[in-house]
Formats: C-alpha cells, sequence, structure tokens
C-alpha cells in the first residue's frame, strides 16, 4: 500500500536500497569470515613459533605447510643426515604441516631418548595413512602404549621372543643349506632364493608349514604388500603421505579421493587373508608348536579379535620375509665391490671349519671376524633405514634444554647414525674389522651391538633375535661355499656397481644387479650338495600348501 501511494519510482529505490543493505551484510559476514580464518592462521603460526623457539633446531616452518614443501622426492633420511650437519646438532625439529617431527641422527642421543627413557617415548604418535587407513588400533606395530600394547607384545613373544628363537636354529640351519644348494644351479635367481628361504622361516614358525618353491605365489604376494607398506612410512610431499600434512583429506570417502589409493578397502582384505592363515594352520594335524596354534589357544583369554590375529599372523611376514632376503641381497652387493674384506673370512672359515662342511651355529664363538662381517652388513646398509615407526613421548621431555612435546613424531635416522664419522671413520666402506675389539677402526658405541638396526626401547623389533641368528648362519655358509664376485660384460671386464641404487622405502633394498655366485671348489660344492639333499629331507615334514592365496582377497 505504501509503495503504491510512492510511486513506481519511490518503490524501486527502496528495492534497491533494500537489496544495498543485503549486500552489505553478507559482505560483513564474509569479511567478518576471513578476519576470523586470518586471525585463527596468524594464532596457530604463533604457536608453531613458539614451539619452534624451544626445540631442536631446524628449516624455519611456513604457515599450514612447516616445511613439507622442502621433502626430496627419495630418501629423505640423506637431507635430514645432511640438516644435523648444517646445524651442528644431534636431534633436528622438521614440520610436517602444522606438526612436527624430531629426528634423532645421533646414536648417543637415540640412545638416551629411545633406550634409557624407553618408558616415556613407548608409544606411537598419531598416523593417518599407515595406522587410520590401515589396521588402526589393531595391529601391534601401531598401536599407543598401554595394556592392550602388552598383550600383543607378550604373545608376539610367543612366538619371535629371544627365549624362542633359539628352538627354531635346527630348521633355520636347514633352509640356509637348501639357499647354497640352491644356488649351485640357479646363482642368477639369488634373491628369489633368499625370499623363499626367508619367507619359508617365517611361515614354519607361523603356520608349521615351509615354503619350497621360489615361484609360491605366496612369496611374491606378501613380499609386495610389504613394500607397499614400507612406501607408507616415509614421509613425502606427494599422495598419499601428504595426507599426513593435511590429515583432513582422509575424511573424504574413498570412492571420490582418489589420493587415498583405495588404503580404506585393502584393510579388510589383508586381515582376511592373514586371518584364514590363520585359522588354516590352527585346524591342521600335527605342528602343535607352531604360533598360530599357540595364539589359537591365548585368543579367548585375551578376548582377542579377528583383526588382531590377523595382524598378529602378518606381523611375522613383515618382521621376517622383505627384511631378512633385503639384508642378504645387501650382503651380496657388499661382497662384490669390497673383496677385500672376504678374503679374511675364507682365512678364518678355512681354518676353523675347513671344506668338507659348512659352518654350524656351534662354530660361532671361534668366528669373531665371519660375525663381525654379518653385523658390517646390519649396519653399513640397514634395512629399516628410520628405525621403523616414529616413537611419540606420553608427557613433554627435555633433552640439552630443547622441548620434545607429548606426542610428538620422533624417528630414529638411522643412516645419519651408521654414517656417522666419529663412530664409524670412512662409513660408505664395507669394514668388518670396526666390530673386532682392539682394532684402530673400532671406536665407543653405546648399543652393546654395535649398530641400531632394529630399533630401540621397548618399540624393538620383536624378531631381532631370529634375523640375527639367521643371518649370522647364511652369511657363514655363503662366505664359506661361495666366491661372490661382481659379473663380467661382454668385453670381460666387471661391471661395476653402485653402493647408493638402493629403493626408497622404510625397509631399503639393492635395486637389482647381477652378479657372479660360484662354488669355492670342488670339495666345497660336494659339502654344500650333501649337506643341501640331506637337509631337504630334515625339511620334508613340513611340506604343505595353503589353498589361500592373498589375490583372492584382494580382488574385486
Amino acid at each position: 500500500m505504501i509503495t503504491q501511494q510512492l510511486g513506481p519510482q519511490m518503490s524501486l529505490a527502496l528495492l534497491e536500497l533494500q537489496h544495498s543493505i543485503n549486500k552489505f551484510g553478507a559482505a560483513r559476514i564474509a569479511y567478518a569470515l576471513l578476519a576470523a580464518a586470518i586471525t585463527a592462521l596468524v594464532c596457530d603460526y604463533v604457536r608453531m613459533l613458539w614451539l619452534r623457539s624451544k626445540m631442536p633446531p631446524g628449516p624455519l616452518p611456513l604457515p599450514i605447510i612447516g616445511n613439507t614443501h622442502l621433502l626430496p622426492d627419495n630418501k629423505p633420511w640423506i637431507y635430514f643426515e645432511q640438516l644435523a650437519k648444517q646445524y651442528n646438532t644431534p636431534l633436528i625439529t622438521f614440520w610436517i604441516g602444522r606438526n612436527p617431527t624430531v629426528w634423532l641422527c645421533d646414536a648417543w642421543a637415540a640412545s638416551e631418548l629411545l633406550d634409557k627413557r624407553a618408558g616415556i617415548y613407548a608409544s606411537r604418535p598419531r598416523m593417518v595413512v599407515f595406522a587410520e587407513l590401515n589396521a588402526g588400533q589393531t595391529n601391534l606395530v601401531n598401536m599407543y602404549y598401554g595394556d592392550r600394547w602388552r598383550v600383543h607384545r607378550k604373545l608376539t613373544h610367543l612366538g619371535v621372543g629371544l627365549q624362542q628363537v633359539r628352538k627354531y636354529r635346527s630348521f633355520q640351519n636347514d633352509e640356509s643349506k637348501v639357499i647354497a644348494l640352491s644356488l649351485l644351479s640357479t646363482p642368477e635367481k639369488y634373491v628369489e632364493h633368499f625370499e623363499r628361504y626367508a619367507t619359508s622361516v617365517v611361515s614354519i614358525i607361523g603356520f608349521g608349514r615351509r615354503v619350497a618353491r621360489i615361484d609360491d605365489p605366496i612369496i611374491q604376494e606378501v613380499i609386495a604388500v610389504m613394500h607397499r607398506a614400507a612406501d607408507l612410512n616415509v614421509p613425502g610431499k606427494s599422495f598419499p603421505m601428504l595426507i599426513e600434512t593435511f590429515p583432513w583429506l582422509a575424511r573424504f570417502p574413498t570412492s571420490i579421493a582418489p589420493w587415498k589409493h583405495g588404503m580404506g578397502g585393502k584393510k579388510r582384505h589383508s586381515h582376511d587373508f592373514f586371518y584364514s592363515l590363520a585359522a588354516e594352520a590352527a585346524e591342521q594335524d600335527g605342528h602343535d608348536d607352531c604360533y598360530m596354534k599357540k595364539l589359537w589357544k591365548e585368543a579367548s583369554q585375551y578376548d582377542l579379535s579377528p583383526e588382531e590375529i590377523s595382524s598378529l599372523a602378518g606381523n611375522l611376514f613383515g618382521a621376517g620375509s622383505d627384511t631378512s632376503s633385503s639384508t642378504l641381497i645387501t650382503f651380496v652387493l657388499a661382497c662384490c665391490v669390497f673383496p677385500d674384506a672376504v678374503a679374511p673370512a675364507w682365512e678364518e672359515l678355512d681354518r676353523v671349519v675347513g671344506p668338507h662342511r659348512s659352518p654350524t651355529f656351534d662354530d660361532e664363538p671361534n668366528l669373531p671376524y665371519v660375525k663381525a662381517f654379518m653385523k658390517e652388513v646390519l649396519r653399513w646398509r640397514s634395512v629399516a633405514i628410520i628405525g621403523g615407526q616414529p616413537h611419540a613421548p606420553i608427557q613433554d621431555d627435555y633433552y640439552k634444554g630443547y622441548l620434545i612435546p607429548r606426542q610428538t613424531w620422533v624417528q630414529g635416522n638411522v643412516w645419519a647414525i651408521h654414517h656417522n664419522e666419529r663412530e664409524f671413520p670412512d662409513p660408505d666402506r664395507f669394514n668388518p674389522r670396526r666390530f673386532l675389539k682392539g682394532d684402530e677402526s673400532n671406536r665407543p658405541f653405546p648399543a652393546e651391538r654395535g649398530y641400531m638396526t632394529f630399533g630401540w626401547g621397548r618399540r624393538v623389533c620383536s624378531g631381532q633375535g631370529l634375523a640375527e641368528q639367521g643371518t649370522f648362519i647364511t652369511v657363514a655358509r655363503l662366505l664359506w661355499g661361495f666366491r661372490i664376485e661382481k659379473a663380467r660384460g661382454p668385453d670381460g671386464k666387471p661391471i661395476e656397481l653402485d653402493i647408493f641404487n638402493y629403493t626408497n622405502g622404510l625397509n631399503m633394498r639393492p635395486q637389482p644387479f647381477k652378479c657372479s655366485i660360484t662354488p669355492r671348489s670342488a670339495e666345497h660344492a660336494a659339502a654344500i650338495e650333501r649337506e643341501g639333499r640331506q637337509a631337504l629331507q630334515d625339511l620334508a615334514v613340513y611340506d604343505g600348501e595353503t589353498k589361500y592365496r592373498m589375490s583372492q582377497f584382494y580382488g574385486r
């Protein structure tokens, strides 16, 4: 009525005024939201800078992205080693998005924090990619420190605890003899022989069944999954690891989030596979001492879920198959590139063992150089190059005046630790003598073993004892029985090898290379043949094959 009285021109003016008021109100809201966002960003960046002033030194983080943009595409552990040298500090702070990671690049700092203060550093931080999008808190590897972690650690020790692994020496020794026998006929397939050996040992322990063929699908499938898992543990600035910088990206459904690479779906399938293997082993006749039967008996007492049983079964492969085979490949590379290190081993083995039988565990006390050779393999190119999963303090802690906040990612840089010239002069040279007491290259080291290959404190690798005794007997036997040398090209000249040409995953191994593996003498070859045939007869009690394939569970 009023607008009619004012006339059409006045009505139009009023409508325009109302529209202007609405636009102004919307603009005010937009400006208010923008101001709030900027304020929040500034406050968060002030928090980052305040923390940075109290934490170990490192590059200046940017708002939101931190230092993620500085990450190299490959082998970031070398970059972190360089940063520690640049800042002249045993530990550095590097920001993944808004969250700091403390990298320990010094053996003494790692020992002080992760070993001597193990009770503080026994937990895990929040891990989106490796944990929340995969096994989460059903897997010992990812679990926060607490009662459930203690249960899983106890159950793991039923299979690979130090008191258990000595019982496995007999079939571990036999499987090592089978490697030597296989190398007589197909030395060019040395990688496959190592992978079969490592997978077979853990399969006997876990499921009472060996893996007899190098083309058994379980080898390729399981090791491929372990490589994928290792890749998900390396800090990166591309997907999927970029999700750690921006955790909110994990909230998107997998169907519309290609950056998640289908990780949410794989979790269920892999659990089905390892649970099925465990159930199959628990129900089979015989081999009552295999780990899965022990685990099945304990399942009701500890209220284990199928996912937890699956994780405990899968961890056997994770701890034993890929890592052990990768260590042996590094051993071959070292023999090829540093033949001067092999000659003293031959002298010692010829003197202690002779050519008519291979070494046994009983010979170990009399083979100090061979034992040192094995230790140098574990030190020179450690497989778990960043010490496994990150630790996290359960409370704020201080080291040399630096603050390490509660729940901070704390990562051991095994590469930097094992390449510090203070402890390891000329670190890229393979030199077993550095582990012989009294030698000029032997230096003080905080860990009794002289290396930190298997981690620290309460999170040390559960399979350390198994890996060490298996690596020793296999290294000793292959040194005793074979000449392991560079392959020769068509021109007859040795093909040069790159000792830095390794994969980029958490569990690194040499990229494929050719070599020459031949028996040292006819006597050695005859002993390898005789012992290998006998080992196959002794291992026949573990013959069998699972009806399951991981590809069945991954199929769409």
